[in-house]
């Protein structure tokens, strides 16, 4: 059975995620044109707010590509695209606390973002084998496997959902610390907002196709035993 009624949710979920990344990028541009009164830069903010929470030993890198930025926990470095590194916009401020607030949370030992580095190496093996099994059970009739499928895929479903709080709660620390820090002004908040909203909202997104898809996959398994 490839075709399911749960299909129609998942492709409006999948339209939802396309917007969600257009309104990412658009934002992102349209930002990026903002300057931000404090005329600092993606990577002054980032090692500002770094120092500021006794994280002198993380440095701040620039990396090729937009839209690139992220925390290396294993090397333990913030990484940011060119155009936050050495960009003084509302948008590259804002993703440059964001990218640093996920370094405070490793710091502090957040709850969710731990657990979601300790799932990590598991996830990275069972999101790999999940789609053959299912496959394979779809095309053999063999519900053994897709039920087996299925397991391994709910590791990669929870983790994505243990992601949003990760990414909820970084976009939240960086607009208090642009804001505590006087790096904003109260008429850019509506700036940082919806560039880290827009953020936000493809992670939401994505968590949601792939619950949707568990959830599909779930049915077909127990209406399959019922069958037999």
């Amino acid at each position: 059975m490839f075709f399911h009624p749960m299909d129609f949710l998942i492709i409006i979920a999948f339209a939802v995620s396309l917007w969600a990344q257009f309104k990412v990028k658009g934002n992102f541009k349209k930002w990026s044109q903002v300057e931000a009164h404090s005329g600092k830069t993606g990577a002054e903010i980032a090692r500002s707010i770094l120092d500021d929470n006794g994280l002198h030993n993380i440095p701040v890198e620039a990396v090729r590509g937009t839209l690139t930025d992220h925390y290396d926990p294993v090397s333990k470095v913030v990484r940011l695209s060119e155009p936050v590194y050495y960009g003084d916009s509302i948008a590259s401020v804002s993703v440059a606390a964001h990218e640093v607030g996920h370094a405070v949370q490793h710091k502090q030992s957040y709850g969710a973002l731990a657990l979601r580095h300790r799932m990590f190496p598991l996830v990275n093996l069972t999101s790999g084998v999940a789609p053959f099994l299912l496959l394979g059970g779809f095309l053999l009739n063999q519900f053994s496997l897709i039920g087996i499928g299925i397991v391994l895929f709910s590791f990669a479903v929870f983790f994505q959902l243990v992601t949003l709080p990760v990414e909820f709660n970084a976009s939240s620390r960086a607009k208090r610390y642009l804001v505590t820090e006087g790096f904003i002004r109260n008429e850019e908040e509506r700036g940082v907002n919806k560039v880290l909203n827009a953020a936000a909202l493809t992670y939401v997104a994505a968590a949601l196709i792939s619950l949707l898809e568990l959830l599909k996959f779930i049915m077909i398994f127990f209406q399959g035993e019922r069958e037999e």
